[in-house]
């Protein structure tokens, strides 16, 4: 172990690498009813919805803290499920609850995270087949929300922006975030990781206007900020970039 990693829970450090390593690189299994996924709940209340950047924050930040958490480490509760579907075709599916329906969502192993009022929750996850039947009733699309204010990004913490020109939906929108949060934190040394956790991996949301869309793609090429490519499975085409991560500081 490094002198920087020494200082840093053994554990911690475990599990960031093995989010740098990448993840995907398998193929779907023949039955369709043992594709991995992990289900993400977004609470998205009747009466007063949040806004959709601090929900894709959210929603970004509750994945990354899953794939962080302790208990899909080494010996841990969710291990061997993070890794099952860590190991293969990448894929994450977004649903809205609220009331009773959220809080039902509580009760299913995942992590939950709060910004700006807004709350989403990533979950352990698992075949398609074998939903947990408090999940499996939310609805997956349906529900649009105000964008709010444009400038979420505060600068010392990662941003993540995304491509408006694609006119994702929220639940789309949130996979894709939920996907450039993982590739930020493997990109990152464990020990800026391990800082982005310790503020609860903080971060900002926000839609890019076209300039400032190629000046991300230039520090993607330089190898300053991560990018998200969608495989094309709904609403964008395949190979689209869909969100660009961009660490804090910097």
């Amino acid at each position: 172990m490094s002198s920087v990693e020494s200082t840093i829970d053994a554990g911690f450090a475990a599990r960031h690498a093995e989010l740098a390593r990448g993840y995907g690189g398998g193929g779907d299994p023949q039955d369709p009813a043992l594709v991995q996924a992990m289900q993400m709940v977004l609470h998205i209340p009747k009466d007063v919805p949040p806004e959709r950047n601090a929900l894709l924050a959210a929603a970004a930040a509750a994945v990354v803290a899953l794939c962080l958490d302790e208990r899909v480490g080494a010996g841990g509760d969710w291990e061997e499920r993070y890794l099952t579907w860590k190991r293969s075709r990448i894929r994450k599916v977004a649903r809205r609850a609220r009331g009773a329906q959220w809080l039902a969502a509580q009760e299913v192993d995942g992590v939950t995270v709060e910004f700006g009022g807004a709350q989403a929750r990533a979950l352990v996850p698992g075949p398609v087949g074998n939903i947990d039947p408090r999940i499996r009733r939310l609805q997956i699309g349906g529900t649009e929300l105000p964008s709010g204010e444009p400038g979420l990004i505060v600068p010392e913490y990662p941003g993540l922006w995304v491509d408006p020109e694609l006119g994702m939906s929220v639940g789309k929108a949130a996979a894709q975030v939920g996907h450039a949060s993982m590739l930020l934190a493997g990109a990152l040394p464990v020990r800026e990781a391990r800082d982005w956790a310790a503020s609860g991996f903080r971060c900002g949301v926000a839609e890019a206007d076209p300039e400032r869309w190629v000046r991300l793609q230039r520090r993607v090429s330089a190898g300053s900020a991560v990018a998200v490519r969608d495989a094309g499975f709904t609403e964008v085409a395949p190979g689209s970039m869909t969100v660009i991560a961009v660490p804090g500081g910097r």
